[in-house]
């Protein structure tokens, strides 16, 4: 393994984004993920917003976001229609938010620090803007090992208040994000019952 190399987006990357996204959630609708289009799309459109991880010229990781308003009395809504057309159609220089579109890292490079590290950045990027901090649907991993018997209320619950351990959330949690509710339909996933969390990590420097 080379030293791992972190970039923003460019349109050479977007092949090999496209097929870490498909390999990172197996489970999904491959339709409702990021395409190589998509993709190409971001780097015309937000690339500073895109960051890749190289291992060499390997994307072992990457973490995907636009900007936009949000309004929390209404949090409802499907990763597809807020983001717009390929996902960053809908973004805006002006928006208060980095909304969180995609976060992968590459499984035989996991637990080496990348998405701690592609986390940390997205959080230097919304300090450097000056925006209120970045919004996710967060993949309640473990959920499908309890819907049996919870809600998936009482299973964010019991993840938030840290009963329960789930490894994609648990991780956003230590990364100081909180669960502000459930996502209905948020993005096609048969295990989870298309569920996913709303995630929030608000800058601390923002006014």
């Amino acid at each position: 393994m080379n030293e791992l190399v972190y970039t923003h987006l460019t349109p050479e990357l977007a092949a090999q984004c496209a097929d870490l996204e498909q390999r990172s959630f197996p489970t999904a609708d491959p339709d409702e993920l990021l395409s190589e289009d998509d993709i190409a799309a971001y780097a015309e459109t937000f690339p500073e917003g895109f960051i890749v991880c190289l291992d060499g010229d390997l994307v072992v990781g990457q973490g995907a976001g636009i900007l936009l308003d949000f309004d929390f009395d209404n949090i409802q809504h499907t990763i597809v229609d807020i983001t717009g057309e390929h996902q960053c159609g809908n973004h805006d220089p002006n928006g208060d938010w980095y909304y969180g579109t995609d976060i992968a890292v590459d499984p035989e490079y996991r637990r080496l620090g990348i998405g701690s590290t592609l986390y940390g950045m997205r959080k230097d990027l919304v300090r450097r803007l000056g925006k209120k901090g970045i919004i996710a649907g967060g993949h309640p991993h473990g959920f499908p090992n309890y819907k049996d018997h919870m809600t998936i209320h009482e299973y964010l619950a019991a993840v938030s208040e840290g009963r329960l351990y789930d490894a994609t959330l648990s991780f956003q949690l230590h990364h100081g994000f909180k669960i502000e509710g459930a996502l209905e339909n948020y993005l096609t996933d048969e295990a989870t019952d298309n569920w996913s969390a709303l995630i929030v990590w608000r800058n601390p420097d923002a006014a």
